[in-house]
Formats: structure tokens, sequence, C-alpha cells
């Protein structure tokens, strides 16, 4: 077994992939480590295939390059399929659109020696805009996938829900192989499905099963965001969705008599906050981006416990 796989889920990342690609050419200190590259397709409808071959005929570098399609439409689909396929003891996932840091395996290598009880780990998120971002953005910027808490290392809190994204997320493969289920409840954004939370339900069961969620702060990822991302019509969906995974996240490490008052805690809690947002903000949320962007968050906090309800009967 390899000590480290780099895996990169891409749907049609054709014109994406080889910038990431070429930054991972880039990496040092990696003499010591043997490790490779995968690439999982994603059903793309590109080229993305006839990119990653002709990097393949064209790679000069000791670790390979790989590839894997994968049908089945779905972030968490791709990333399932990178644990099954990859070699690495250690997998870190990078996004088409994550240009990591020249150190970035080195550094992700370095610091697991010395975190036994480490089932993941996440770095720094640096933004870089096409686009200057609006007004108060820094105010959500958590939302896509910007992290940076500074030079020290910290534990996660996943009984608080706060975790690293799946952007830059580093996982031992142990980990995920023996406590994160075959099939995910949350399943990413796929077409009109907007439901996000599949990153977090991963290491929440990291959690229940005894692993810890580590941040370091050495290791380093760009994250390219066009400006598409930045305009309402894709904001406000993307809110919406990660609001409407907080009930199911929230019961995963519950016991089975808590449930029925997680999920009217987050009812009425959820349904405070939407009322309270909606008296300081009046109309202001129908003009201004980040009000909007937050009220549709809470408004998808507020509708998660019935989305909890019927995910649940739809998968027994």
């Amino acid at each position: 077994m390899l000590d480290f796989t780099v895996a990169i889920p891409t749907y049609n990342g054709a014109s994406r992939l080889p910038q990431v690609l070429e930054k991972l050419q880039q990496q040092r200190g990696t003499e010591e480590i043997a490790w490779e590259v995968l690439v999982i397709d994603n059903n793309s409808t590109d080229d993305t295939a006839k990119v990653v071959q002709l990097l393949q005929d064209n790679w000069p570098h000791p670790y390979p390059l790989r590839y894997c399609f994968e049908a089945q439409q779905g972030l968490a689909f791709a990333r399932q399929r990178a644990i099954a396929e990859a070699q690495g003891s250690w997998i870190g996932f990078l996004d088409d659109d994550n240009l990591a840091a020249s150190d970035w395996v080195a550094a992700a290598c370095s610091f697991v020696k010395d975190y036994p009880k480490a089932g993941a780990i996440s770095g720094q998120i640096h933004a870089s805009f096409e686009a200057a971002p609006p007004e108060n953005f820094k105010q959500i910027e958590a939302f896509l996938a910007i992290r940076e808490h500074g030079p020290t290392p910290f534990q996660f809190e996943p009984e608080n829900l706060r975790l690293p994204p799946g952007a830059g997320l580093v996982v031992r493969k142990q980990a995920w192989v023996q406590s994160v289920p075959s099939r995910l409840a949350l399943q990413g954004r796929v077409g009109k499905a907007a439901v996000a939370g599949e990153d977090y339900e991963v290491l929440l069961y990291m959690h229940k099963a005894g692993w810890e969620i580590w941040y370091n702060p050495a290791m380093h990822i760009e994250h390219r965001i066009p400006r598409s991302r930045l305009e309402r019509e894709y904001l406000l969906p993307l809110a919406r969705g990660i609001g409407l995974a907080t009930c199911q996240l929230r019961m995963i490490n519950a016991k089975t008599w808590q449930k029925p008052l997680i999920w009217l805690r987050t009812l009425l809690g959820n349904l405070r906050r939407v009322m309270r947002h909606w008296l300081h903000y009046r109309g202001r949320v129908e003009t201004e981006l980040i009000p909007a962007f937050e009220m549709a968050f809470y408004w998808g906090s507020l509708m998660s416990p019935f989305f909890y309800i019927k995910r649940t009967m739809q998968m027994r």
C-alpha cells in the first residue's frame, strides 16, 4: 500500500484539471513518500477523459496518474469510489478548482505522524476570486469552503457541527472504511437536488467511531471561485441546501431518545432565527445579497426536520 493518494473528483472539469494537476507536479519534499494521483470522472459529458489520457501519455513522474469513471452522479458517490480505488493509507481530496501549495502533500504526511488518533485533517483554504465579492461577503465565506483558522493546530468539534469542508480534506482510509456507510443519506448537490452536507456526514460517522478531526495550519490550498458563484442564482440555493442538511446531521450521533428533542429544537430554534432575521432586515432581504443568503440558510434549516423525516422514510 502507498502512503498517500491525492483524489480529484471532477464533473466536466476538462478546462480546470490541467491547472490542478500542474500544481501536483510541482510538489516538493515527497522524495520519501510513496504516493499517487487519482482522477475520478463523475459522469462528465465533456473531454475530461481525453484530457487525463493526454496527461497520462506525457506524465514524467515516478508517482502515477490514474483515472477511473464513476457513473453515479454526485460528489458522495465520487468520493466513495475514490476510497475504493485509492492505494494510499491516507487520501487527500481536492476539488477540480483547488490548487494545492507546493508542499501540500508533504505537510499532510508530516502532520499525521504526530496524530495517531486522527481520522481526518484539514488545512487552510484561501480564496482566489474571478470578480470582487459582494459587500460583507466575509460573513458567509465559510459556506464557500474558505477557511483560514490561523497558525495553531486544533481539534474540530463535531458535536457542535464545527467541522471542515471536503475541499482539501485528508482522510485515513482505515477510518473511512470502518466508520462510513457505503451509502450516505446526503449525496451532494446533483441536478435539482440541492442538499449539501455529505462532507460533514462522513466526518460525523468518523467521530462517532472514535476518530479525531484535526486542523493542520501548514496545509494550504487555493480555492478558485468564478464570478458565477458570487451571484444570487448560485448562492441562495447553496444556502438553502446547506440548511436542509442540519437536522439530518444532528441525528447521526444522537441516541434514540434524543432524536425527538433534536427534531423539535431544530424546528423551533430556526423558526426563531427566521423571525428575528426578518424583523432585523425586513425589506433588505429582498435587495441585499448577504441578508438574503442568511435567510435562505435559516429557512433551509427550518425545513430540515421535515427533510429528515422524508429521507428516513426513503431509506427504509
